[in-house]
């Protein structure tokens, strides 16, 4: 027998709740939970000798179960005959206070102010499932009416973004002041229960309306109000408990180890996020102890954007290494406070115990995880709005190795590591050794105030930088033929400005222009990472397309070298660096016009989408007769390296083995950058191009 509606529109219809009614007869049908779970948040805001209109009660046993503890005005009304001729045959003995009339809920016959709370469980979402959300709105205009100044409307709703937009925006324009509860379902109960989580909506009627929205979300029925500005806030609040609450009761059912679900945790009283949550499961089929069910992995600071805890391939190695049924891996967020690993334990345990994997025993401790028991350290010294890449922070970070390093992060993706610099005081003079890839338990945090450190010129952070330093190989630097000849690039993006003052301080000879379209990035780079532009080192602020096609109009302006090191904005597309339009042919054959007959195209290429990066590879090899590429350990990034002289494929064989001498030369070749530190180029030329592969 179907007691559930064919449409939408029926659950507007009073023929089909008198069907719905006869059909079910005595059984009570409860929508969106019993008294048991309700009576918290309705004994919160309304009182026992409050005059209430329950709108739309069907034959829920609730309105019985709050006579029963003391609410003896409650006026009933429900559209169907049958219900209300049942529900008052079920208690004229036994409640003989409690009256169900046969009423309309858009035109009742009540005075105006004449009930202090009105109360709705579901009601609202049948009545706005009508098109347009006509028989809703006069509804709640009706409920507005017969409400007294500070009565308050009740309703029990699953929330639907168009029935609580509707409702939301109705009493925001009366100037009623509007909160709303989220009331979470108990851990293991999920299988009888909705998968969306059950809202009380509650609007309280002012007697002058109040001239700016009063919103409010709250957690459970106790949980303290968080104040919103705007409707869609409140829309987008409610969207993220239901997505929690949908992933909640997936996980708690089912494991999947190619899906990789993240949610966030947000501060309870600022409705900041504090913790991303990503859930990896085991491959089918693993070997885990019995005992693995379930784990938790605590990132330390700093270390998120790392391809272990960022990137979907890192986090299923971490969970194989960790041999656990289900890892979930916790990145804190920035600009928010953690006193130490106990204390992130402590405020994590009740939540994730929701996550945990289908069949786990109730008893079953979940261990904590983490590099060293250390939290990690992380230092925002910057922060601001740029109007083409939106907010960015420059925040100091101490390294896995112990190091501290500089970096800019554009929060639109704070994922992903603009530039890094590797930070030094300001008054050391000796070099430093190159990172070590070891992990080891990071030191405390440092006690040298930020104005002391300065950035370590001579350290490259980027791998595909110190690959695009060492393709300088191919120009046969470092010999004696070449140690007059200068050498000049061209370098589209900036970013801290690590690569361009790298080449500036340590290759002879050389002269560098950079081309970078957004002028706050220039800003911060001169002010936080050191980048002091001088007649050999030059900026020129505008769009790296526009200026190499002005270029390429002007004639006789002939780089050495032209470097590609530009991020995607949009993420959609599926390669991250660089745009589409700097790869298309006719740029391409725009890049190669401006190259000396000795000259190198070099393109950092971050690309997912391998048929993508294959139409990529081809354009590229169309204009280019010799392409090498170095892919980047643990990064989906890859270096091209890209020549205009010609070479056949029997010639391919000898390419790699006559750049080793190359590298060697160009090695001692780089020089103690000119400000007289002393520092020396970290970095190992021979090494980072044994890798190169002839595409």
């Amino acid at each position: 027998m179907s007691l559930l509606p064919r449409t939408a529109e029926e659950f507007s219809s009073a023929e089909y709740w008198e069907r719905f009614f006869k059909k079910r007869g005595e059984k009570a049908f409860e929508w969106y939970g019993d008294y048991n779970k309700l009576c918290g948040v309705l004994h919160k805001y309304i009182k026992v000798q409050d005059q209430v209109l329950v709108v739309g009660c069907g034959n829920s046993e609730l309105s019985e179960q709050l006579y029963d503890v003391g609410y003896k005005h409650l006026t009933n009304i429900d559209i169907s005959e049958t219900v209300v001729t049942h529900m008052n045959q079920r208690n004229v003995e036994r409640r003989p206070g409690l009256t169900f009339q046969q009423v309309d809920a858009t035109q009742t016959p009540y005075q105006d102010a004449c009930y202090q709370a009105a109360l709705d469980k579901g009601t609202l979402d049948a009545m706005a499932s009508e098109e347009e959300g006509a028989l809703a709105r006069n509804m709640l205009t009706e409920v507005g009416r017969v409400l007294s100044v500070g009565g308050r409307y009740v309703c029990v709703t699953l929330a639907q973004e168009s029935v609580i937009k509707l409702a939301v925006e109705h009493f925001v324009q009366l100037g009623w002041a509007v909160r709303l509860h989220c009331l979470q379902e108990e851990s293991g109960k999920e299988e009888d229960s909705f998968s969306l989580p059950v809202f009380v909506l509650v609007c309280t009627k002012f007697r002058q309306p109040m001239p700016a929205p009063i919103l409010e979300m709250c957690l459970g029925e106790d949980g303290a109000s968080r104040r919103l500005t705007q409707v869609s806030e409140l829309l987008s609040s409610v969207r993220e408990h239901q997505a929690y609450s949908v992933l909640r009761k997936k996980l708690r059912t089912g494991t999947d180890a190619c899906s990789n679900p993240s949610l966030n945790l947000c501060h309870a009283k600022t409705g900041l996020p504090r913790y991303t949550l990503t859930v990896q499961d085991c491959s089918p089929g693993a070997k885990v102890p019995r005992s693995n069910h379930f784990g938790i992995f605590i990132v330390p600071q700093g270390s998120e954007t790392a391809w272990l805890y960022s990137s979907s391939e890192g986090r299923k190695q971490l969970a194989a290494s960790a041999n656990f049924r289900r890892l979930v891996i916790v990145a804190l967020h920035r600009n928010q406070e953690f006193t130490d690993m106990q204390a992130v334990q402590s405020e994590l345990s009740p939540m994730v115990m929701d996550l945990a994997p289908p069949g786990m025993p109730a008893n079953q401790q979940v261990p904590f995880l983490s590099v060293g028991g250390d939290l990690g350290w992380r230092e925002e010294v910057s922060r601001g709005v740029s109007k083409l890449s939106g907010e960015y922070c420059v925040e100091n970070v101490k390294g896995e190795d112990g190091e501290l390093y500089r970096r800019l992060v554009f929060l639109s993706n704070a994922a992903l590591v603009q530039s890094e610099s590797r930070l030094v005081s300001s008054n050391t003079t000796s070099s430093h050794k190159k990172k070590s890839k070891k992990k080891s338990k990071p030191a405390a945090p440092p006690t040298t105030s930020s104005s002391s450190l300065s950035v370590d010129s001579g350290f490259l952070c980027c791998a595909h930088h110190e690959v695009m330093v060492a393709g300088l190989a191919m120009l046969g630097l470092g010999t004696p033929e070449s140690k007059d000849i200068p050498v000049s690039v061209l370098l589209v993006g900036l970013g801290g400005g690590g690569l361009p003052q790298f080449l500036r301080d340590f290759v002879p000879g050389i002269t560098v222009e950079v081309v970078e379209l957004d002028a706050v990035v220039l800003e911060v780079a001169k002010e936080w990472f050191g980048f002091e532009p001088d007649d050999r080192l030059t900026v020129t602020l505008g769009d790296g397309l526009e200026r190499i096609s002005a270029l390429d109009k002007e004639g006789g302006c002939l780089f050495d070298v032209i470097m590609f090191d530009v991020d995607n904005k949009d993420s959609t597309v599926g390669m991250s660096c660089p745009p589409a339009a700097f790869v298309e042919t006719s740029m391409l054959q725009k890049v190669c016009s401006l190259l000396t007959p000795r000259g190198i195209f070099m393109l950092n290429l971050v690309c997912r989408d391998s048929s993508l990066r294959q139409s990529v590879l081809q354009r590229v090899s169309a204009v280019f007769p010799s392409v090498l590429s170095r892919k980047i350990e643990g990064e989906v990034n890859e270096v091209l390296l890209c020549s205009r002289e010609e070479k056949g494929t029997s010639d391919a064989a000898r390419v790699l083995p006559s750049l080793n001498q190359a590298a060697k030369n160009l090695q001692r070749a780089l020089r103690s950058d000119r400000t007289g530190t002393h520092r020396s180029p970290h970095i190992d030329i021979v090494e980072l191009l044994k890798d190169l592969k002839v595409e």
